[in-house]
C-alpha cells in the first residue's frame, strides 16, 4: 500500500529510526513495525483486524479515519488517500479498494 503523512515532520519522524527512538521510546519498535505491515499490504483490507496489529474505524469525530494499536493506549491514525474514497453499496469504506493512506497522528485519543 502507498503511505503518505500528513505533515512533514510527521513523515520525517516516522521515516528515521532514530528520531522514533528519540520521540517514542519503546513504542519505536511497534511503530516501525506497524508502518511495515501497512505498506506491505496491497489493499487495506489486508491489514489484520485481530491484535496485535487490529485495525478498525474510527467514529465520532474520527469518522472515516482508520486506526492500528501500538502500545496500549496509544493508535497510528491514519485515513484513506482516495478522491472519492471507495465506497461500499451501504455506504461504508471498500477496504478492498483503498491502496494509499496517509498517516495523521501518533496519538491516545481515549
Amino acid at each position: 500500500m502507498e503511505v503518505g503523512f500528513k505533515k512533514r515532520k510527521l513523515a520525517e519522524v516516522l521515516g528515521s529510526d532514530k528520531e522514533m527512538r528519540k520521540k517514542y521510546g519503546r513504542m519505536a519498535k511497534v511503530l516501525r513495525n506497524r508502518l511495515v505491515v501497512l505498506k506491505a499490504a496491497p489493499s487495506l483490507a489486508a491489514v489484520p483486524t485481530d491484535r496485535p496489529v487490529r485495525r478498525h474505524l474510527l467514529k465520532g469525530n474520527r469518522a472515516g479515519q482508520f486506526a492500528v494499536d501500538l502500545l496500549h493506549p496509544c493508535r497510528l491514525v491514519f485515513k484513506p488517500n482516495h478522491a472519492p474514497i471507495p465506497r461500499l453499496q451501504d455506504g461504508g469504506i471498500d477496504t478492498e479498494r483503498v491502496t494509499a493512506i496517509t498517516i495523521i497522528d501518533v496519538v491516545d485519543y481515549h
